[in-house]
């Protein structure tokens, strides 16, 4: 894929093709403008001026493109997604001075393609947009670069994306932005991080469980904790999977990517803070040390823990990692998985699953979301709920018995492993349970891995600690 960074250039005058934007109740009024065969072009082209369409119109021995958008005067991130997609290659620029603002991130992840394993021979060469906006380019352009790693890590193979693998991705972080990283695996990851190592321990040498842990950020600022699930691949355990439910299983590490491109963006834009970012990274594999239905297996935390059902993973190394951000005493803790079904079926793909304890961290999550067209949606965390994780022998079990609100369930479990602060107070955690993947691709959005969740996390934390 051309380099999302040469997509969009400062316009300086150079030679390009125009944009018109119209809308659907305006079309009409713009098509008065035209000549009679430029009208009878668009008509041919089925253009109607609905948001999303694309018209090209010949203008002497060349051709200026109309796209249909909601509001010209207030471009959303995807509304020149289409455009992208469809135009030739070539240089283009919106008419009068009209600058694409949010638009830039859509135009540029429409460009996405992912070509690790197959060259991509009906892609057309990049289009390239002007904008005099040069302020806001790097910042939008770091937030599609951060959306395509997201991308990138969950389109990728369990066999080239396990543990080691995601290990690595920590290291360029590392090395990019001069964090210092910690890697617990093996006897040490059993003595402190047990629910990581028992998801993981039955997994081949290669994709062996680790607990990835970065640390950036002057030591007397704020600490802020992103924690991922990283289970690279999810056979479901002993109770496994069946194959329609196994098939997609490689995106089980979308929470990681996720933490990974929130972290890089952070870190990318100097945000006063200290920050912990925390991925446990393993393969839910089967083989003769599999952990077991019925089985209890020790925390972190000291909490007791009846396994259930062992295709609830995800919860399991996710209870260690969030102890080990608690331990920080974090201002705030934001963790992403693809933790349940039951929020899928609830919101579709489109919408992450929020769960937060205070009000205030839920709603301006939802603000920065809309605002930058990835909304997420509020689920309770119920007290009522609590019951249904409650053991005969243990102190929680780590799936209930009953087919009621999965999600909140789910979100409630990881709660009892979150902390308070040092003065006893709650502390302040957002948990996103995401799908991690688009299913029905829509213009810069194409079908694969996908970050949900991603930008409202970071303009909120932008907000919150002024970036």
């Amino acid at each position: 894929m051309t380099d999302i960074q040469d997509l969009i250039q400062p316009d300086r005058g150079q030679d390009a093709v125009a944009i018109h934007l119209t809308t659907k109740s305006g079309f009409d009024d713009f098509a008065k403008t035209l000549s009679a065969g430029q009208r009878a072009s668009l008509t041919a082209q089925k253009f109607e001026g609905g948001a999303g369409s694309v018209g090209i119109v010949p203008d002497g021995d060349a051709f200026f493109a109309v796209g249909g958008v909601s509001d010209p005067d207030d471009l959303s991130s995807y509304c020149l997604a289409a455009l992208a997609e469809r135009l030739p290659e070539g240089t283009y620029r919106l008419v009068n001075a009209q600058q694409p603002g949010a638009a830039v991130f859509g135009w540029a992840t429409a460009h996405y393609r992912f070509t690790r394993y197959k060259e991509d021979t009906s892609a057309t060469g990049p289009r390239v947009l002007l904008s005099m906006q040069v302020g806001r380019l790097p910042g939008l352009i770091a937030e599609a670069q951060a959306d395509i790693l997201v991308r990138d890590l969950i389109n990728t193979p369990a066999e080239d994306m396990g543990p080691a693998a995601l290990e690595a991705e920590f290291e360029k972080l590392a090395k990019a932005h001069g964090g210092e990283l910690t890697v617990t695996k093996g006897d040490a990851l059993e003595q402190g991080y047990p629910m990581v190592h028992a998801v993981g321990r039955a997994a081949a040498r290669q994709h062996a469980p680790r607990l990835l842990h970065l640390e950036w950020g002057p030591k007397d600022a704020p600490v802020l904790a992103i924690v991922g699930k990283g289970v690279c691949f999810d056979s479901g355990g002993l109770d496994i999977k069946p194959a329609s439910g196994m098939r997609l299983m490689k995106k089980d590490m979308g929470g990681a990517a996720h933490a990974i491109a929130l972290a890089g963006l952070v870190m990318g834009a100097g945000m006063k803070i200290r920050l912990h970012l925390l991925v446990p990274a393993v393969e839910n594999a089967i083989s003769g040390p599999a952990f077991r239905p019925g089985d209890v297996l020790s925390s972190r935390q000291g909490l007791s823990v009846e396994i259930h059902n062992t295709d609830a993973e995800g919860r399991l190394i996710l209870g260690d990692a969030l102890t080990r951000a608690s331990e920080e005493d974090p201002d705030l803790v934001i963790d992403f998985a693809t933790l349940t079904g039951a929020a899928r079926i609830a919101l579709g793909p489109d919408y992450a699953a929020l769960m937060t304890r205070r009000d205030e961290t839920a709603q301006a999550l939802i603000d920065a979301g809309k605002a930058n067209d990835d909304e997420p949606w509020r689920l309770p965390l119920p007290e009522a709920y609590r019951e249904y994780l409650k053991s005969d022998i243990a102190d929680i079990v780590n799936a209930q018995s009953n087919p009621y609100a999965g999600a909140s369930v789910a979100g409630l479990f990881l709660d009892k492993f979150v902390g308070t602060k040092k003065d006893g107070a709650p502390l302040d955690w957002a948990h996103f349970d995401t799908f991690g993947w688009c299913p029905f691709p829509k213009p810069g959005r194409s079908k694969g891995g996908a970050a949900y969740g991603l930008r409202a996390a970071w303009h909120m934390l932008k907000a919150r600690y002024s970036a």
